[in-house]
Parts: structure tokens; sequence; C-alpha cells
């Protein structure tokens, strides 16, 4: 059931983007009077799922979900058209079209990408608001467990505090930061540290075993007992669920991994443990088990529960209308720049980056396992904005290889010749499918061997 609710958010999200994306194409190809042939969502390769034809156009759905296109009358692109290009202009084609409406059709379905992503993180702003646990109010510091965050030399109460000289905001933008960035200052006992970033943080982070995954840093969270199992030791105390441990043995211990750390020191032998219930403070004896346990399970507390125990200071923003508009285009910005950081990370061999490029199978996992709306706009969002960069990248057969020569012929008044443009959309195309077989590879990969 996980499974299908993430393919349907994923599906959905897919075909959205690609409709609008080439929505943004076709409109104004039909304001130029440019003839449009075909409008489809997926890739019709032999035959079509369903096809309708209104006007000049055929409507339909592919069996191939890599995409979608709009064929335009006279353009060189995926349908490879030669026979229509052997034949002399008409007016209603996209050859026949002045450069400046022809840059205008190839930049509509970017435009559109952009503006949908710009527009979604403002609606978002506005219904949900934002919650978020400040960095700076992470006033013990941090937890350190994960193996990456300790060969950086990083310890359970540091405070990190920027990234490249950019103070860190939100505490969930951590391993973000770092993975974009190349040194990081963080406070220990009062002395401010910096330290470098290694080239190859990527590739070890992608590298990581299991029982890492996730942040590389995590909050100190209380230890509040979630369940007694009838095999505990300790099912015959005074312990009950919800129990808030607050005192191991006269001794103040608020955090879990305080908590942990003398349930150690304390292994094999009788103690008293403090918990706070409802509003009272109880002193109940229980047994520590020679691992150093009390045979009870912690509860999985979400940030804002822990908020509400007091021990950190949550920011709640909710905004009106005028306000969603600066916050949500402020967060498509830092979306892209972020996104524009990480790609050239990818670029770069060293960083060992491209090991984390994925292909459908990592951006379905993304989607959340149960369906949640505010998920679902929040991932759509960041990938209309992701695709629209990418097909701005100027190659071949993508909106930005088109642009690229429509703006040299604007500058030079010299036309790409039709068998020059047909050459390069070959190479453009071999490109974007190697770049695909070796995304989804990554992803094949690392299900069978990782």
């Amino acid at each position: 059931m996980e499974i299908l609710i993430k393919a349907s958010q994923f599906i959905l999200s897919l075909s959205l983007l690609i409709v609008l994306h080439e929505l943004g194409h076709f409109i104004p190809a039909k304001l130029f009077k440019t003839k449009v042939e075909k409008f489809y969502l997926f890739f019709d390769y032999k035959f079509s799922i369903f096809k309708k034809k209104i006007g000049e156009t055929v409507y339909g759905i592919g069996w191939i979900p890599l995409g979608g296109y709009v064929k335009i009358a006279g353009m060189i692109d995926e349908s490879m058209d030669k026979e229509q290009m052997a034949l002399p202009p008409k007016p209603w084609e996209f050859r026949s079209k002045p450069a400046w409406q022809r840059l205008i059709i190839m930049l509509g379905g970017v435009f559109v990408n952009f503006v949908l992503g710009i527009f979604i993180y403002i609606m978002l702003m506005w219904s949900y608001g934002e919650e978020y646990l400040p960095n700076e109010n992470l006033t013990d510091g941090i937890w350190v467990q994960d193996s990456l965050a300790m060969d950086l030399g990083l310890k359970t109460g540091d405070k990190i505090l920027t990234v490249d000289d950019e103070k860190i905001r939100k505490f969930s933008q951590i391993t973000l930061e770092f993975i974009n960035g190349e040194k990081f200052t963080y406070e220990r006992n009062g002395e401010i540290l910096e330290k470098k970033l290694p080239i190859d943080f990527i590739s070890k982070l992608i590298d990581r075993k299991k029982n890492d995954a996730g942040p590389i840093v995590s909050v100190r969270y209380p230890f509040m007992i979630g369940n007694i199992p009838k095999e505990s030791h300790n099912i015959d105390s005074q312990l009950k669920v919800k129990d808030l441990i607050v005192k191991v043995n006269g001794n103040k211990a608020i955090y879990y991994d305080e908590i942990e750390d003398l349930f150690l020191e304390n292994k094999g032998n009788n103690i008293t443990i403090s918990v706070k219930r409802d509003n009272e403070i109880l002193d109940i004896p229980v047994k520590i088990s020679d691992e150093g346990k009390i045979g009870v399970n912690p509860a999985n507390l979400k940030l804002s529960e822990i908020g509400k125990l007091g021990y950190y200071d949550l920011a709640n923003y909710q905004y009106s209308f005028t306000e969603a508009i600066p916050a949500g285009w402020n967060k498509s910005w830092k979306t892209l720049t972020d996104y524009v950081k990480q790609l050239k990370k990818i670029f770069n061999p060293s960083t060992g980056a491209y090991k984390g490029l994925g292909g459908f199978y990592s951006i379905g996992k993304i989607f959340p396992s149960t369906w949640s709306w505010e998920a679902f706009w929040n991932i759509t969002a960041f990938l209309s904005i992701m695709l629209g960069f990418m097909n701005l990248l100027p190659i071949p057969a993508l909106d930005g290889g088109h642009v690229v020569f429509t703006l040299w012929e604007m500058i030079t008044g010299k036309k790409p010749g039709d068998k020059f443009l047909e050459y390069a959309q070959i190479v453009g195309f071999i490109l974007l499918i190697t770049l695909l077989l070796f995304a989804n590879g990554n992803d094949l990969y690392r299900a069978v061997f990782k």
C-alpha cells in the first residue's frame, strides 16, 4: 500500500509538471499562429494509450513515462521529422517565425516551471505557514551518533554555527548546508572552532552504513517511555508509558544521551530514577541490565511534541497572503541556489557527488508513504524549479540548447543550418539518454548492492 501511495503521488506530480511545461510551449506557439501537431503526456513510440484530434492538434497519452512533448510544425526536435524539414518552409511553421517569437516559444516551458514553483511555495506559506527549530535554539548543542559526523570531529554538545560564513537559520538544513559547503564553524565549551569539509564529503555521505542514514546530526531529545514489553525485567516496576525520565540516581539528566550514559555506568545495579508524570516528580526503583538497559522502548517523539515538553522553542510563522509572497519567493530562490550548488559538485568527480545521482526510483522515494498534500506540493514545487533549471542547460535537445542557437542567430544575424541543428539534436539526445541510463543505473546499483 505504501508503494502504491508513493507511486500515485509521483505519477500525479510528474504528469502535472509535464502538462504545464508543455503548455508553456503550446500557448505562445498558438498566439504566434504556429501549427502544433501533437500535445502528448509521456512518449508514444509506436502507439498511444489515448489520442484524440481536436482542430489541427492531436492530444494524447503515450505509454513511456519519461516525459512529454509538443510537436511544433517546422521545428527540429525529438521527433526528427526530416520529411517535413525537407519541404519549403510554410508560414505557419516554427522555422518561418521571427527569432524573437521562436525564443519566447522555447522559453515558455521553463518560464512555467519557475512560475509554478514560486506560486506553489507562496500558497504553501499562506496555507500552512512555517514551523521549524531555529538552530540558535539548541542551547545544549547537537547529539552526534553518525559515524561521518564523528569523522568530522564533532561531539555531542557542540553547537554548529555557520557554513561558509553563513549563519544556519534552521537546524533541519545542517546536512544540506554541509553538502553545499566547504567549511563550517562550531562552538565547543565556549570556544569557536573552524574546520574544512572534506572534498569528498558527499561521497562519504552516500557511502554511509544503513544505520547512519538520515541527517548527520540530530537534536538531543528526552527519554520518554513509549512502551514496556511484557518480557521487560522492569515489567513489575511502577514505570508507566509517557513517563519522562529527569534524574538517574539523583543526577539530573534531561536528554536521552545523558541518561543512556548513566545507565551504562550503573549496568547490573539497582538504582532509582526520577520521572515526571503529569505535574509530579516520582522516584522509582529499577534494575539496570548487564547491557545498561532498563527494558523499555523510548517514545518516538516528533519535534513539535518535544517543543511542547519545553525542551526547545520552535519558530511558528503564519503568513497573510501578502506576507506569503516574499516568503515563497525567498524559499524558491533558496531551492534554486542550493540545487545549482549541488549540480556543480556533481560535475566535479573528486566530490563523488555523481554517486548520488538518481533516476525515477530516487525521485519517487522522496514522496511520503502516507498521503500528505503539504508534502506533495512541497516536492512538486522543488521538482518544478529543478526541471526549469535543467531545461535551461545549453544542451541540444533541451530548451536551453534551442535558446542558445536562437540567441546566436539574433546576435550574429546568421541562422544555424538545418543539418547542423539535426546533428546537434542527435548529440544532445545521446547525452540525455546516457545521463538517464547512468542515473537509473545508480538506482539499480544501490538497490542491489547497498
